[in-house]
């Protein structure tokens, strides 16, 4: 069991959280706290994973030049622009 001291405003939160009956229980916001938590550092090691291969591309030399990949994402938008228009 953890017992920790969350501060006034937060215990008044949690509280608020309870009373409100979005929450059952103080614990069960906990827990969603905790979840959350969980979730955001899943992602952000996943973001940290794919940072790290994109440095190990550019080190290797698998990159493209900037103007090769504006022009091919401007392509792709005067198509998708087109087809709005022809579609409206």
């Amino acid at each position: 069991m953890i017992s920790a001291d969350l501060g006034k405003q937060l215990e008044s939160y949690i509280q608020q959280l309870v009373d409100t009956g979005r929450y059952g229980s103080k614990s069960e916001v906990l827990r969603e706290g905790v979840r959350l938590v969980q979730d955001r550092e899943t992602r952000l090691a996943a973001l940290d994973a794919s940072i790290m291969r994109g440095i190990a591309d550019a080190d290797s030399g698998r990159t493209k030049s900037a103007s090769d990949v504006f022009d091919r994402l401007d392509a792709k938008y005067r198509v998708m622009a087109d087809k709005a228009e022809n579609s409206a």
